[in-house]
Parts: C-alpha cells; structure tokens; sequence
C-alpha cells in the first residue's frame, strides 16, 4: 500500500452555507466546489489549504450517517482521507493485513473520486477514507 498523501480531512456540519461563510470571513479560505454525494446523503464544500483539501458535510436526511455522528458525537472532523494509486488492490492488501472494511469495493465519491472507507476499529478509532483519482467510471 502506497499513501500518496492526505486527500482530505471531512469535518461534519449542521449548516453548510453558514459554515462556508465562516471559512471565508474568518480564515480566508476560498470555497471552490460544492456538491451532493446522493447515494451517501451528504453535501459536501471542499477549501484548499496548501496541498490539503478540507471537505465540509452537511447530512442531506435527517437519518443520514453525518446527521447519525452529529447527534451522537457533535459537529466536528469526521474523517481523514488519504490519496492511494490503486485502490481495488489496496483494500485486497489490507483483507490480507485484517483491516476491517466499510466498503469492500470502491465506490463513487465527490470530486468523481473513488473511494472506500475502513473500519475506525482496525485504525485506532479514526474513519479513514481511501481515495483515488478517477480515470475510469465505476
């Protein structure tokens, strides 16, 4: 496995628009995309700061999995994402390693990426997403 660098870090939020204003009034951050991921109920606004992506999640349904981490945890970072070449044979190489997997495939993520999450219980508590730039469709 080959971590090419941090794709991302998600940070959960009640209120997108109000949370990508702040981003902008006080950090100077400017907001270039913001999308919804349908299939994960989730809109996203992503900043760059220097080579690193910060990707904001606001759920879409009241029941969605950032609405479920909000009520149970508070706003607050959500994940980190790491950018892998290969990721169909990283998640076979961390089977092998016993790395839990949420997602045994990859699948679509915002930015057309690919991606796949791992278990926080087989990395020390913290959701880890794999990415992977997408040059072919899933």
């Amino acid at each position: 496995m080959k971590i090419n660098n941090i794709e991302h870090i998600g940070i959960a939020v009640k209120n997108l628009t109000e949370t990508i204003k702040f981003y902008e009034d006080v950090f100077g951050l400017k907001c270039y995309a913001v999308e919804e991921v349908q299939d994960q109920k989730v809109r996203t606004a992503f900043f760059m700061v220097g080579q690193t992506k910060v990707e904001l999640l606001e759920s879409t349904e009241p029941y969605g999995p950032i609405s479920k981490f909000i009520d149970k945890r508070g706003e607050g970072i959500h994940h980190i994402a790491y950018a892998v070449e290969d990721l169909k044979s990283t998640l076979d190489e961390l089977v092998k390693k016993g790395v839990q997997l949420i997602d045994k495939a990859p699948r679509k993520g915002a930015e057309e990426m690919s991606i796949a999450f791992l278990h926080p219980k087989s990395t020390n508590g913290v959701l880890t997403e794999l990415c992977e730039q997408n040059k072919k469709k899933i």
